[in-house]
């Protein structure tokens, strides 16, 4: 099959490295996060398409309709950079929805959350989208946001406490090859923002940010991707990360035969034939 051609349908997990597999599952539990079941070890024909020389194991958990896998391996790779910021090119978070920002912010914050936004939640122009949001770092240094929409009801989102989610946002160095990237791989471009001010500085933690803001959605219904490209601070490259290092999260995608595909920038998608759910 000619990988260049494969359509990405939807997305159905993302997949976080770890080195403590374990307790970054209690993190994401304390979150709000299910484990689907116990540990188990990941299969030999998945770890052969990782390119990986040993196995792992795979903590499945699910949030709503979307999984996540937190997969620790027996060959650790690197650990999360240090020194990174929003406009790294390996900065990669999933945008996790909250009817609550404010207590689903507390509850991040005791189970040992880092903040990368500056002051807490903060409320986005109404031009940009007018949520309410603010990033922060798992134990391990993956990046995260809460967000939470005022009018998340007639956006379908119903509930208490994390409902889902929404989008998973990466840093690109190059706006228009990443966008043919995703539109040759089947994604629709929604409408793109330029995001600045004092709110985004508040939110990325950076100073001067103008950020490109560009949405972009697979064919079935789901999380989307978002491509961030940074005008300013620009973020400097990052060495090519192997996918056993922390950095390298991955997107999981539903379709008919196991690949691995690397955008312009090297975040990594799989495609999978079947994934995993509750036991």
């Amino acid at each position: 099959m000619n990988w260049a051609e494969v359509t990405l349908d939807r997305i159905t997990a993302f997949c976080l490295v770890a080195r403590d597999g374990a307790a970054l599952a209690r993190f994401y539990a304390a979150l709000g996060f299910v484990q689907d079941a116990a540990p188990r070890a990941i299969a030999a024909d998945e770890t052969a398409l990782l390119g990986l020389a040993r196995g792992g194991m795979r903590y499945a958990m699910r949030l709503g309709a979307t999984a996540l896998w937190v997969d620790q391996y027996d060959w650790p790779g690197r650990a999360y950079p240090e020194g990174t910021k929003a406009a790294s090119r390996c900065f990669q978070h999933f945008a996790l929805v909250a009817d609550g920002i404010g207590s689903a912010w507390e509850r991040a914050r005791a189970a040992g959350a880092t903040p990368i936004s500056r002051g807490g939640p903060v409320q986005l122009p109404a031009a940009t989208g007018g949520v309410v949001a603010v990033k922060f770092r798992d134990p391990e240094g993956h990046p995260l946001e809460l967000i939470h929409f005022p009018d998340g009801e007639r956006r379908g989102w119903r509930g208490r406490g994390l409902l889902g989610i929404d989008h998973s946002a990466i840093a690109v160095a190059d706006a228009e090859q990443s966008r043919a990237f995703y539109r040759a791989h089947g994604l629709a471009e929604g409408r793109a923002t330029l995001n600045q001010g004092p709110t985004q500085v508040a939110l990325d933690g950076l100073d001067g940010v103008r950020v490109d803001v560009v949405p972009m959605h697979p064919p079935q219904p789901g999380p989307h991707v978002e491509l961030l490209h940074y005008r300013h601070p620009q973020g400097a490259p990052n060495r090519p990360w192997a996918v056993n290092d922390v950095a390298a999260t991955r997107i999981v995608w539903q379709g008919t035969a196991p690949a691995l595909l690397r955008d312009p920038d090297g975040h990594i998608h799989q495609i999978a034939g079947v994934v995993e759910g509750p036991a």
